[in-house]
């Protein structure tokens, strides 16, 4: 078995003990079926809205950062000059 699929297994094997705790269908104490299960949902909720936070002031402050500027653009230029050299046309 490779690890690709040790990996898949057991990500199998704990998301149908998951959802069976989350469906209801295990008898479970109502303190732990109503508060502790779904907090896994709430968690990769709260993770997600995190990373778009992230997401969202990276875009809005990419502009503060000059030296990237001006690194992305000599990268271009070199791009250019390599590839005029091997006889393609750019603009």
């Amino acid at each position: 078995m490779t690890r690709a699929q040790q990996t898949l297994s057991i990500g199998l094997l704990v998301s149908s003990v998951y959802m069976v705790a989350f469906l209801g269908l295990a008898p479970l104490p109502a303190k732990i079926q109503n508060d502790i299960i779904p907090l896994p949902i709430w968690l990769i909720v709260s993770f997600g809205a995190y990373l778009l936070f992230k997401l969202g002031y990276g875009v809005a402050t990419f502009n503060d950062v000059p030296e990237a500027h001006q690194e992305l653009m000599r990268e271009i230029q070199e791009a250019r000059v390599d590839l005029q050299k091997k006889g393609v046309e750019v603009d």
